[in-house]
């Protein structure tokens, strides 16, 4: 198949994929939601009043588009990764695998249904924390360049986890050891620049900062880096894990014995 025929093929896989969510919403949407809102409520409540980040921008209005993005990246990641290894532990992949579709079907399939879902939840996050503190979007071409960015550097990350993964508890050493400490380190709730020079530096390594950083510049116009920096850092990142997660797919690791 060549990439056109892939992108056809992959139509039907890619339908499963989001009707698996969609038919439990509540759990895959509504939880997600609810989490941000917590998060928002409780940390807007303490530290509204005691920081600012940028002139002019109160704190809850700073964290409603870190608590959005945080949603899109580990919704997007939980997706492809949780499909893929319960297919695989269920035995029902072998009727994928039967099918005549290539590994760039997969991939389309797998990572536009992740995308699909943080998506939904980043939008459903944003709907609910609006009310919180009303604000417009500035720049919204960077809001919505790195959300899709965000979703597909995640769903294809989360493909690759799906694959090495053998049982649930490997995928959730990945999720809590690695997804979690780099979403959560990403500047979601804090600016970098009150973090001390080391940790600055640190945070400079970590590709989830460019990717908070440039979506919340879509919504005030500044942000902590040059968000076309931080556009060439996602779309490198973006493009190495998505061909890390072609090559796996393409040779059948874990998955063709």
């Amino acid at each position: 198949m060549n990439w056109l025929q892939s992108l056809q093929g992959a139509r039907p896989l890619f339908t499963k994929e989001v009707l698996r969510f969609w038919k439990v919403g509540a759990q895959t949407i509504g939880a997600p939601v609810l989490t941000a809102v917590l998060y928002l409520m409780i940390f807007g409540h303490v530290l509204q009043d005691h920081v600012q980040v940028f002139n002019g921008v109160g704190y809850t209005r700073f964290l409603i588009p870190g608590l959005v993005m945080m949603s899109v990246l580990q919704n997007a990641f939980a997706n492809s990764s949780s499909s893929l290894i319960q297919s695989k532990i269920t035995g029902n992949l072998v009727f994928v695998l039967l099918s005549p579709l290539s590994h760039r079907a997969w991939f389309f399939a797998y990572v536009g249904g992740a995308l699909v879902r943080g998506l939904a939840v980043g939008s459903g996050v944003f709907a609910v924390t609006v009310w919180f503190a009303p604000f417009g979007l500035v720049e919204p071409w960077w809001t919505l360049l790195f959300a899709v960015l965000g979703g597909t550097l995640l769903g294809a990350l989360g493909l690759i986890a799906g694959l090495w993964a053998d049982k649930f508890d490997q995928m959730a050493a990945f999720q809590n050891f690695i997804i979690a400490p780099l979403t959560f380190l990403s500047g979601v709730f804090y600016s970098v620049h009150s973090l001390s020079p080391f940790w600055q530096g640190l945070s400079h390594l970590n590709p989830f900062f460019y990717l908070v950083d440039g979506f919340r510049r879509g919504f005030f116009g500044v942000s902590d880096v040059n968000p076309w920096l931080s556009l060439g850092v996602v779309t490198m990142a973006t493009l190495c894990v998505s061909a890390v997660a072609l090559h796996l797919l393409k040779t059948g690791y874990k998955i063709r014995h």
